[in-house]
């Protein structure tokens, strides 16, 4: 496949080459079910509802951190963000054709190593009309150098009734593995609601964080009741979020769960949650991606810990 911009596949590995930036991409390892892990070596994993896959609990979002060309000196530090997430055991990336040039992105560096696996590739659809989402779909695959995405997702429910039988369809020809939609504000969780009642899909990827709980009143509680896996986009805010908690100290405890930062310990309050299946931070930077999948590692939180942590945050 060419690549576009005119770079070669010689050129993306040469351009992100750096001292530090080397894949290795290494095996996920055998699963552990998150609710009765106790430390380990393996990333932490919740099943899939729909079909009980087991899926590590932490992934990477490539919004920012992966609109980069292969000319920017940030391209390589992106090889090993990749490494740090499948070293750590995780697996899911997300991307989206809203996201600038990311899916072209990482379909370079998953290109980059031989077999692509274990990523878990979700992306999304994002415009309207039918002729238009599957062409936009059809570039997200092309883009990601795959024949198949394990999930497509409706991007912000934008033409929803439009692209779900379109998604229905390629997921019953085995093109595309599961089927979600996604949202990241609380003004549309009531449509969100609706579309979780009226449609089956297998995942919703929506905004969490420990300053923004509103999801849990009715979103959660309902995506537990219907068999639907729950991504967390924004787990860490609006992004004021660490800047308030990064000179408090850390409880007591958060050794005992294997936290040790704020932000391994604001991923882990949200994969507290019995309903949330994955959590995913962006970044571009590899000791944040280490960082952030450490969260996926030891025992969850207790309801009193869960509390302490919203009390401190107001």
């Amino acid at each position: 496949m060419s690549h576009p911009e005119g770079y070669t596949r010689r050129e993306v590995l040469t351009l992100a080459a750096g001292v530090s930036a080397v894949f290795t991409f290494g095996p996920a390892g055998a699963q552990t079910a998150p609710s009765t892990g106790t430390g380990g070596k393996t990333m932490l994993t919740r099943v899939i509802p729909s079909s009980n896959e087991p899926l590590p609990v932490v992934g990477v979002g490539t919004y920012r951190g992966f609109d980069v060309a292969p000319s920017d000196p940030a391209y390589k530090d992106l090889p090993a963000v990749l490494s740090a997430l499948f070293e750590k055991g995780g697996k899911v990336i997300d991307s989206s054709p809203m996201y600038g040039r990311a899916e072209q992105t990482t379909g370079e560096l998953l290109s980059i190593h031989e077999p692509r696996s274990p990523a878990f590739l979700a992306t999304k659809v994002w415009t309207r009309g039918r002729e238009e989402g599957i062409a936009q779909m059809e570039q997200s695959f092309a883009l990601l150098q795959t024949d198949r995405i394990d999930l497509m997702q409706v991007h912000n429910l934008l033409d929803w009734q439009t692209h779900l039988p379109t998604l229905r369809q390629w997921k019953e020809e085995g093109r595309i593995r599961y089927i979600g939609i996604t949202h990241y504000t609380a003004s549309a969780y009531e449509e969100v609601e609706a579309v979780l009642k009226a449609e089956p899909v297998d995942f919703l990827q929506i905004n969490y964080a420990l300053d923004d709980r509103a999801v849990e009143k009715r979103l959660l509680p309902l995506c537990r009741e219907k068999g639907v896996a729950v991504i967390c986009n924004r787990p860490f805010g609006g992004g004021g979020l660490l800047g308030r908690l990064k000179d408090k100290p850390l409880p007591g405890w958060a050794a005992q769960v294997g936290i040790k930062s704020w932000p391994q310990l604001a991923l882990k309050f949200l994969l507290s949650h019995s309903a949330v299946t994955c959590v995913i931070p962006g970044t571009g930077k590899p000791r944040y991606m280490a960082e952030n999948a450490g969260a996926g590692f030891g025992p969850m939180l207790t309801d009193a810990q869960r509390q302490q942590l919203i009390a401190l945050v107001g």
